[in-house]
């Protein structure tokens, strides 16, 4: 495998995140789902206004990782009032860390949470946090072995579906 580059995304790149999130999310999330619900979801979180309008957010910021010319995973981390909950302005979220599967394995997803880390760092952040699937384990064995916690739960809608995240943390020094 060649060389991962982690680049910041400009809002020039709506086509490449509105195409890597449905990928990755419809890989990730798509054997456990409805057709129906999963077609809604994407619909409403990868449309073009949407990810325009994320992009054009201070307060948030995407990264893809790329490999040579293809991209391969995405991460979005937001602070203020762009953060889904909490809110908390000596927080970092990161609402998103999504790999294609082809790259699962290869520490890809590792970069990208290394990327957020540091951003978290640079601005001074006291912890990060996060809400990841109950059933989706390997994200979450992914952020126990970086050292973060569950500290509560939130619903998070599917369609008409409501799932449970269990919402995990990470104190930094």
């Amino acid at each position: 495998m060649s060389s991962i580059i982690i680049n910041k995304v400009s809002t020039e790149d709506v086509e490449i995140i509105q195409n890597l999130g449905i990928q990755t999310f419809s890989e990730t999330f798509a054997e456990d789902n409805t057709e129906e619900a999963m077609k809604k979801y994407l619909e409403e979180s990868f449309n073009t206004e949407k990810i325009k309008s994320e992009l054009s957010n201070p307060d948030s910021l995407f990264y893809i990782a790329w490999e040579e010319d293809n991209p391969v995973g995405y991460l979005k981390v937001n602070t203020g009032n762009a953060q889904t909950e909490l809110q908390d302005e000596t927080s970092l979220e990161i609402e998103r860390i999504y790999v294609k599967k082809s790259h699962h394995g290869k520490k890809v997803g590792q970069l990208l949470y290394n990327k957020a880390l540091e951003t978290a760092q640079q601005l001074g952040k006291s912890y990060l946090w996060l809400g990841v699937w109950e059933k989706n384990l390997r994200a979450i064995n992914f952020y126990s072995k970086n050292g973060f916690v569950e500290f509560n739960k939130h619903i998070f809608r599917l369609g008409e579906e409501e799932q449970t995240d269990l919402m995990m943390k990470k104190i930094l020094d």
